[in-house]
């Protein structure tokens, strides 16, 4: 069996981050480890921001900005080594800050940056960090064969959001990426990027690491899919907003999706996809404290738990449109006429409440209200509120837990709930309040359905 371990940016932001990860992938060597890694600390950031520079013709600014990313990255590696770091990873920085410097003189010179080329860019973030992760290994005695993750990882030519072609990954896994395996041999490789059949580098968009860690676990049959963070699982409520929130320590692959949908930071539910379809496990852990508590994701979840809801996302700031006609009243396609102007101007709609003559739907702080507004306008009348905050109760026993409503309404008393829908597959209850009232009734919520709870089962 082998296993995949994903660690993000804030778990290889400096050298001190790359010995605890170091420490942590030593430790699952028997378990035939592939270690999965995003850029180290904001790069991919800075990356984007060198590009934009380049764009706008800032030529001294994007190789400021270079100068200082490569600069970050000799300093870990320096630090790593406490001195001079192996002759071929310092030959492999420098050759990969010459190509990056003459991408971003070629599109200053154009003054143009097209998806591909923001691709090529931001893909080196990753192949740094990876190459300094791996030669640390093997400077420890570790064996850590590198892998280029764009062997494998093949995608469309959709730059930016490229979209997986699994049947490949795992046919190139089989020739590429299992061959380097076995017990007490470490695998380590990029996430994020990929290339298309000829070569040509993509990315894979918001999640981009973790969905490729799914993806590859998936190619592999990795019996665990492991997302090294910086918080100790997916948790009962944002710790910011609630300090007592507590680890969810098994949670199905719905609840997971539901709660990272509305706004749990810790997944995007797309990137866990490859993952639910292979039935692997997903675990998300802390790499500050790798013996601590830590949050399984699988299929069934907490299938014999008896808490009443597994945990609280919020997300804002959103708005609410409210569309009202009495022609709606006993007229079919009134709803298919709304959704079709929706559908046309690509905005997503996120959660929807109807009534006999009226219908409100909750969009993001972005969307073009101006031309939603006159469309709609054309055959109803429609009201905006902005400023608003979405509370989601996820759980898979919301629709088993009798007085589960009372406990809810009764500790939000104090706050006005401007809309209220369950979710269609009955484990979501998401209410909407004005922003200012996001956090109250999140710890209020909080304290009526976890309090006293040292972990959530």
């Amino acid at each position: 069996m082998s296993l995949v371990l994903k660690f993000g940016g804030s778990s290889v932001a400096d050298a001190a981050c790359v010995r605890r990860v170091a420490e942590i992938v030593k430790g699952a060597a028997p378990r035939s480890p592939v270690v999965v890694l995003s850029a180290m600390g904001k790069t991919t950031d800075a990356l984007f921001a060198a590009a934009q520079a380049a764009e706008r013709g800032e030529t001294e600014v994007a190789m400021r900005a270079l100068k200082e990313i490569v600069a970050g990255h000799k300093k870990a590696c320096g630090e790593l080594w406490e001195g001079e770091p192996p002759v071929d990873l310092q030959q492999f920085i420098e050759a990969l800050s010459t190509q990056i410097d003459m991408l971003l003189r070629g599109v200053a010179l154009l003054r143009e940056l097209s998806a591909r080329s923001r691709d090529a860019i931001v893909s080196f973030g990753e192949l740094l960090s990876s190459q300094i992760v791996a030669a640390y290994l093997h400077s420890r005695g570790v064996p850590a064969a590198w892998l280029d993750v764009r062997r494998v990882m093949r995608t469309d030519a959709s730059f930016g959001g490229a979209e997986p072609q699994t049947g490949e990954i795992a046919r190139l896994a089989r020739t590429e990426l299992v061959p380097l395996m076995g017990p007490e041999r470490i695998v380590v490789t990029q996430g994020y990027i990929g290339s298309t059949k000829d070569g040509i580098t993509t990315t894979l968009g918001r999640g981009g690491s973790d969905y490729s860690a799914s993806l590859l676990g998936a190619a592999i049959g990795a019996e665990e899919v492991q997302i090294w963070t910086d918080v100790e699982g997916i948790l009962t409520a944002d710790p910011r907003m609630v300090p007592e929130a507590v680890p969810v320590l098994e949670l199905s692959f719905r609840e997971g999706a539901e709660l990272a949908a509305f706004g749990a930071k810790v997944l995007h539910p797309a990137t866990i996809q490859p993952a639910v379809d292979a039935d692997i496990p997903v675990t998300v852990r802390h790499t500050m404290r790798p013996e601590g508590r830590f949050s399984t994701i699988t299929a069934k979840g907490g299938a014999g738990s008896k808490r009443p809801a597994t945990a609280i996302a919020s997300r804002s700031p959103i708005q609410v449109i409210t569309i009202e006609s009495t022609r709606m009243l006993a007229q079919s396609g009134f709803l298919a006429r709304i959704f079709d102007v929706f559908g046309r101007l690509g905005v997503s709609v996120d959660v929807v409440a109807t009534a006999e003559v009226s219908v409100s739907l909750t969009v993001e702080a972005n969307a073009p209200i101006e031309a939603i507004k006159k469309e709609l306008g054309a055959f109803a009348h429609v009201s905006v509120a902005s400023d608003r905050a979405l509370v989601a109760l996820v759980g898979e026993r919301l629709k088993h837990t009798s007085g589960l409503a009372a406990r809810v309404f009764g500790a939000i008393a104090s706050i006005n709930v401007e809309m209220i829908s369950m979710g269609s597959n009955e484990i979501n209850l998401s209410l909407v309040v004005e922003r200012k009232d996001e956090a109250a009734a999140v710890r209020l919520l909080h304290k009526a359905l976890f309090a006293g709870n040292g972990e959530s089962r």
